[in-house]
């Protein structure tokens, strides 16, 4: 989630036990030395939390360990040096290799689009048919298998109004917004497929090519699972519940082991306005406005150009005798993870409700095995939100890889299966609650008494989970699974509404944010768990903050994006502001290798004082901006990383040069293409 576009409004009111508490009592059950909080932070600090991870294990997510004694004899190693942080408005990335702007808003993809202009007088139908605004997360899919051509699929995330119209936005006296001006808004979000091609060292975009393609908030796309067809879901648009309009606020991401693009809705309830009172309750629980939204679409509707009740959609006020008539479902069908099959133009997205529906960030499968259920991670991304999984029914089948119809396979693996949600408990093990209609809950009740049926229990994920005892957490971004074995990591980003001192984070708020790990156990539903890093400024109180004693060349904190490459290397993003750290860098991404830290007796470590250096400051972002999404070529000599809400930049192709001072461009998020001078790997020497 963008630091602009979330806020700190606590919808959790549950009084699940939070995770802050929860480390409490756990470090408290493994420090046998007598010292308060300094000492519990002192021992865990210098030895892994859990004794589970090793230094090798299975590729899946609940494989037998490796004994670390099978690791290889030389085992992969970084070879870049660590750099030191920037505040200016241009990249900054390792010595000895290069960042190229790419494909930045506004970038017209086929002929309909007029080329950008810098003073934002583009239309609607222009923007609609061009690169979306604020890129987030994204997956190269190379075609034929080649590393120098490839679709991109992107998310575009959100949209600066005032970058977007030529003066920004603007309202009548009645505070209506412009139809045309809502229009391009509206095509300014969603996701897309680019085909980008490498000419001669450099990546371009292949104008005009029949696989471009954009999804807006206005496109077409079909329901599937649980809530398809459902009274939940059905609206004057769709009155059989099984198609909807668009997409929006596509923050993180993931792919399938059959090839498509998971694109996740995160902040969408921002785009809709209910002033009936009193809200249901899964519009409660999810944040749904009752007053004016930011965006104002919904004041629009009723403009003579309206077509189909495009602006109308927004206000989900019941207006008529039933839902077939009005809009009062509308946001019944967001909150979903969307399924793209990005080598056919002529699919439909679909939105897999089986997987839940809340603030979607990413989600990301473990190693397919033959035989065993597809599993994803997903995170909530809010304050005191929760940690989610989805296993599927049906049992994966290698010759599903390459299918004919990969929507088809992804209805096989997505549409049926159980939903769960994490509890961590406080002797470093945890487990995976299920939202079925006989889960037990926490005061003895079934979610089915509750809900009545999946589909309910579904549109209720967040109610559900609270009833279910689930933990709060600090706002669970991107997950990512280790794929040399199986372990799980989730950035946890940052809480401001913790009050509480606790042994965690032993300041009244969490500003600086960590990553957890953990891996599930053969039965599926439990698993152990670990903090891998600490976020902290270099110089910040070892024994009350920086825990893993970070210094000035990897000093971090509101960890967001996530990923391993295929070689086992962890990339980090970060999504920082109001602390010290976003006083000496912007943000920026690191790099470490989990399974090269091992202590005495060959199992995982965390990052501590000792073997720090083993994180390492790769690339800073230019003024203003949000480090975001991250793709890699087969061949791993491209690493593609977002910029998203810059300052002031980019002044030229080159991402690295700095606008100059005195100088205004407008600005437009954009995709890095990183490469070595001499055509080398990425990150290894």
């Amino acid at each position: 989630m963008s630091r602009e576009t979330g806020n700190t409004h606590v919808i959790n009111t549950s009084q699940n036990e939070p995770m802050a508490s929860v480390l409490e009592k756990y470090l408290s059950r493994r420090t046998v030395l007598r010292g308060g909080l300094s000492a519990a932070f002192a021992m865990m600090a210098s030895t892994s939390l859990t004794g589970c991870f090793d230094g090798g294990g299975s590729s899946g997510g609940g494989g037998s360990s490796t004994p670390a004694t099978d690791t290889p004899a030389q085992p992969l190693s970084l070879g870049f040096e660590s750099i030191a942080g920037s505040k200016t408005d241009g990249c900054v990335v390792a010595q000895g290799y290069t960042a190229q702007v790419l494909a930045p808003w506004g970038t017209p993809l086929n002929t309909l689009a007029n080329p950008w202009q810098s003073d934002g007088s583009n239309s609607s139908e222009d923007q609609a048919n061009s690169v979306g605004m604020h890129h987030d997360g994204m997956h190269f899919f190379p075609i034929n298998g080649s590393s120098e051509d490839g679709l991109l699929a992107i998310n575009f995330e959100y949209i600066d109004q005032s970058a977007l119209h030529p003066d920004g936005p603007t309202r009548d006296a009645e505070g209506r917004r412009p139809a045309e001006e809502v229009r391009k808004e509206i095509n300014a979000h969603g996701a897309g497929v680019i085909r980008i091609t490498k000419v001669n060292g450099r990546w371009q975009v292949v104008d005009n090519d029949p696989l471009n393609r954009r999804f807006t908030t206005a496109s077409l796309m079909d329901l599937s699972g649980p809530l398809r067809g459902t009274a939940h879901v059905r609206t004057k648009f769709s009155k059989n519940g099984t198609q909807t309009r668009g997409t929006n606020n596509n923050c993180g991401n993931g792919y399938t082991p059959w090839g498509t693009y998971l694109t996740c809705e995160e902040n969408w309830p921002n785009v809709f306005l209910n002033t009936s009172t009193p809200l249901p309750e899964d519009q409660r629980r999810i944040g749904i406005a009752t007053s004016r939204t930011s965006y104002g679409w919904e004041s629009a509707a009723g403009d003579s150009t309206e077509v189909n009740d495009e602006f109308t959609r927004f206000n989900l006020a019941s207006t008529a005798a039933s839902a077939e008539e009005d809009y009062r479902n509308e946001a019944s069908t967001y909150g979903y993870i969307v399924e793209i099959n990005p080598f056919d133009a002529s699919s439909r997205a679909v939105k897999r409700t089986a997987l839940g529906r809340f603030r979607h960030e990413g989600c990301w499968p473990i190693l397919p095995v033959e035989g065993q259920p597809v599993t994803f991670y997903m995170g909530d991304d809010a304050q005191n939100e929760y940690l989610y999984k989805f296993v599927s029914a049906a049992l994966w089948t290698a010759a599903d890889a390459t299918p004919s119809d990969p929507l088809a396979t992804g209805a096989k693996y997505m549409d049926e299966g159980t939903l769960y949600v994490a509890r961590f408990d406080a002797d470093g093990t945890g487990r995976w609650l299920p939202l079925t209609v006989d889960s037990s809950t926490t005061d003895g009740r079934t979610l089915g008494s509750i809900y009545g049926d999946l589909a309910t229990i579904i549109l209720n994920t967040r109610g559900a989970a609270d009833a279910l005892g689930a933990t709060p957490m600090d706002r669970p971004e991107w997950t990512a699974v280790n794929p040399l074995n199986g372990d799980v990591y989730l950035t946890l980003t940052n809480n401001s509404s913790r009050t509480e001192a606790n042994a965690a984070n032993p300041r009244t708020r969490n500003l600086n944010g960590h990553i957890i790990r953990w891996h599930d156990a053969e039965d599926r539903v439990s698993f152990t768990w670990d903090i891998f890093v600490f976020g902290s400024d270099a110089a910040a109180d070892p024994t009350t903050t920086n825990f893993s004693g970070l210094t000035d060349l990897n000093q971090f904190a509101s960890p967001d994006g996530l990923s391993f490459d295929s070689r086992g290397i962890l990339w980090i993003e970060t999504d920082n502001g109001g602390n010290a750290v976003a006083s000496a860098t912007n943000d920026q991404v690191l790099a470490v290798i989990p399974t090269t830290l091992l202590d005495a007796s060959g199992n995982q470590a965390t990052i501590r004082a000792e073997n720090q250096t083993a994180l390492r400051r790769f690339f800073v972002g230019p003024n203003g901006c949000e480090v975001t999404g991250l793709a890699f070529t087969p061949d791993h000599k491209t690493m593609f990383v977002n910029i998203q809400h810059p300052g002031n930049w980019p002044y030229s192709t080159d991402a690295t040069e700095v606008t100059p001072a005195g100088t205004s461009v407008r600005p437009r998020a954009s995709t890095v293409a990183i490469q070595r001078v001499d055509g080398g790997d990425i990150g290894v020497a």
